[in-house]
């Protein structure tokens, strides 16, 4: 589209433009810099004033953003229209937390009341559990939840027990994912089997990591308990059948759709297991929290809309700038796994080389994703964010009030947040390095020798979001937000961002593999991948 053309010309020329200013100097040059590039939704406080971006940039990006369609795409999402399309299917995770009567169709077909349906059932669950109603075969309370599930039927909940986990529980939930056999070792360990439940998570009910866990964790019940021990058995899957089959009881097998993503999963009963050991009103909050941010999202106008404000930053650094990496830093312990729930949902959702229809993509796509909670990372990666030969730009993730602990503490991990997002930006020049060396009394040699080293050139730009506090209303926007975000790139670069073929080859290699170290015949190989064969069956 000519349209289209035009607009990434117009990106490219901005981006050039920008790498020969600084950061610093547009605050200056632009009056109205914080109100234009500040923003609040659904709890959320957002500052984009330290990116590379001039406000004229801004109206760039928002030309491309409404010549790439986002407003129609989004429009189409919420609707329920197909935007798999490799899969033919809706991706309509905003319905699972939506308010009762919220009236979503998937592909024309009312969807909200089996949603409000299956979370009365979570919710009766739960609370059973909780209370005691629902016991254990020998009569014991569940004390203990172990989830079992792998991908989007891990992350959301291993992220959302982490931030919200009460820090003296009444129910412990531990995780196992891998299927190295040391991490569900270590989740059984030390756990009285009459006062477990195991929740598996698999929408097909295929996966092997996850089977093979569940099946192992089966064998630690039964052991114990013997016949009895499936009545701890609990699965959500969208294959009731094969749970059933595995020896879970019908009536704790619970369902979700194939709209329903893995990466968007947290929001169905993929996210039982939390609400059994947070408490389901918990649960709920995180969804009224995920909800006001799709209203933001759906009613805003692009210009000052987050999640396309906080794309169009991305953007400009990936495609703009040519940035291929993005740091996210939380500085708070609890939300210490929201990079590796980001890097999921970003780089599984965008990283793709063709288009929704199959061409090569014309411009570079998602970003590579890493980080770390604050302050830990300023002791691991924050010298390459500094003084490095690359620019990354970081997005920062800040709590105000602290949940627990030493409200001195707190003011100290906040001043850490504030300080680096300046010391990136603003960086340190070599005539204070040396002015400060000169005043120190240190000889010329030596003040020549360490200027450079301890010259900072800053001007690496920030995103800086600030949560009052982390409750689970600002847990549930701060994901949606970052959910809506990676559509909107999805749309601009013209892919698909609710597909993920790329992680099936290595699946079904791995199976044929597998079926050699097992002692099945030879398969074709490359010589490397014979050699390693060989060496593994010696």
């Amino acid at each position: 589209m000519p349209e289209t053309d035009a607009a990434w010309a117009a990106l490219s020329e901005a981006g050039q433009a920008a790498a020969a200013r600084r950061i610093a100097d547009l605050f200056a040059a632009e009056p109205d810099r914080l109100a234009r590039f500040g923003l609040t939704a659904a709890g959320l406080e957002i500052d984009l004033s330290k990116q590379t971006w001039s406000r004229a940039d801004l109206d760039v990006l928002t030309a491309l953003a409404r010549a790439s369609g986002v407003e129609a795409a989004r429009d189409r999402l919420f609707a329920g229209a197909v935007v798999n399309a490799s899969e033919g299917r809706p991706a309509l995770h905003m319905a699972l937390r939506a308010p009762d009567g919220a009236g979503f169709s998937a592909g024309g077909t009312p969807v909200s009341g089996e949603v409000e349906a299956s979370r009365a059932a979570m919710r009766a669950f739960a609370e059973a559990v909780r209370s005691g109603a629902r016991r254990g075969a020998t009569g014991k309370p569940f004390r203990a939840v172990v989830h079992i599930g792998i991908g989007g039927s891990d992350l959301g909940p291993r992220l959302i027990w982490e931030a919200l986990r009460p820090v003296d529980p009444q129910i412990e939930l531990r995780f196992a994912a891998n299927v190295d056999p040391a991490e569900l070792a270590l989740a059984l360990t030390g756990l009285d089997p009459a006062e477990t439940m195991v929740v598996t998570v698999s929408k097909t009910f295929t996966t092997q990591e996850t089977l093979t866990n569940a099946e192992t964790a089966r064998a630690w019940l039964r052991g114990a308990l013997g016949p009895a021990a499936d009545a701890h058995l609990v699965a959500v899957s969208a294959a009731p059948d094969k749970a059933q089959a595995f020896g879970v009881p019908a009536d704790q097998v619970f369902g979700f759709w194939d709209w329903v993503g893995g990466r968007y999963s947290i929001w169905s009963a993929v996210g039982l297991s939390c609400a059994v050991a947070l408490g389901y009103d918990v649960f709920a909050r995180m969804h009224a929290g995920a909800a006001a941010l799709d209203r933001h999202f759906r009613e805003a106008p692009l210009e000052r809309n987050a999640p396309v404000m906080l794309a169009l930053a991305h953007l400009f650094n990936r495609n703009g700038l040519g940035r291929p990496i993005r740091a996210v830093v939380p500085y708070a312990q609890r939300l210490r796994l929201f990079p590796a729930f980001l890097q999921q949902l970003e780089m599984e959702s965008n990283g793709k080389r063709v288009t929704a229809q199959g061409a090569p993509v014309a411009h570079a796509t998602a970003a590579s994703v890493f980080g770390d909670a604050g302050t830990n990372g300023q002791h691991a990666f924050f010298q390459l964010l500094h003084q490095g030969t690359d620019i990354i730009p970081v997005d920062i993730l800040a709590v105000r009030r602290g949940s627990e602990g030493d409200p001195a503490a707190q003011a100290k991990l906040l001043a850490n947040a504030v300080a680096q997002a300046e010391a990136l930006m603003v960086g340190r020049s070599a005539d204070d390095v040396r002015a400060e060396l000169e005043a120190a009394g240190r000889d010329a040699a030596e003040i020549e020798a360490l200027v450079p080293q301890r010259t900072f050139p800053g001007d690496r730009p920030t995103s800086f979001l600030l949560l009052e506090e982390l409750d689970p209303e600002r847990l549930g926007a701060l994901i949606a937000l970052y959910e809506h975000k990676t559509f909107v790139e999805g749309v601009i670069w013209g892919i698909n961002s609710f597909d993920q073929w790329g992680v099936e080859l290595g699946k079904t290699l791995a199976s044929r593999v597998l079926g050699e170290l097992q002692g099945g015949p030879a398969g074709a190989h490359d010589p490397s991948t014979a050699a390693l064969i060989a060496r593994l069956k010696a």
